[in-house]
């Protein structure tokens, strides 16, 4: 898909928002959801995404709704460093399929990096156990 479209409602995203499909949720506001990527690139990453407004990108977002999701981005960055105490962390989004977009709702990567542990390429990979997710979420909720 490319950078502009039609926003999918029924993407996974869009399902978790609605209840319809399962996470490991870390943090909630009226604004944002972060919860734990089920196909983590290293150990403790989270993905945040806005919950008020279907967007597939960032130049679909309102700079309002943009504000409150960055907030969310940087609160939970600093929950996984303390938490996990990482030797580094990676903030990332992408904007269509070209730049590795593969869910076109909105969402922000939140990714330790550990010295001598190399990171899972981008949506590869098997999943998660849901218990270690469970546990790691814990934790980095538990540094907010």
């Amino acid at each position: 898909m490319s950078i502009n479209g039609t926003y999918d409602p029924d993407n996974i995203f869009a399902k978790i928002l609605k209840g319809k499909m399962p996470c490991v949720k870390v943090f909630e506001d009226e604004y944002s959801l972060a919860f734990m990527d089920v196909f983590p690139q290293s150990r403790g990453h989270v993905l945040v995404i806005p919950k008020k407004e279907p967007a597939r990108n960032l130049l679909d977002v309102s700079e309002d709704t943009l504000g409150h999701v960055m907030n969310t981005v940087q609160s939970i960055t600093r929950a996984v460093n303390t938490a996990l105490n990482p030797d580094g962390i990676v903030v990332t989004q992408f904007n269509g399929a070209p730049a590795g977009q593969t869910v076109f709702h909105l969402h922000f990567h939140i990714i330790p990096r550990y010295e001598n542990a190399t990171m899972k390429t981008h949506a590869s990979g098997k999943m998660a156990d849901m218990d270690e997710l469970t546990a790691l979420a814990a934790r980095i909720n538990s540094a907010l």
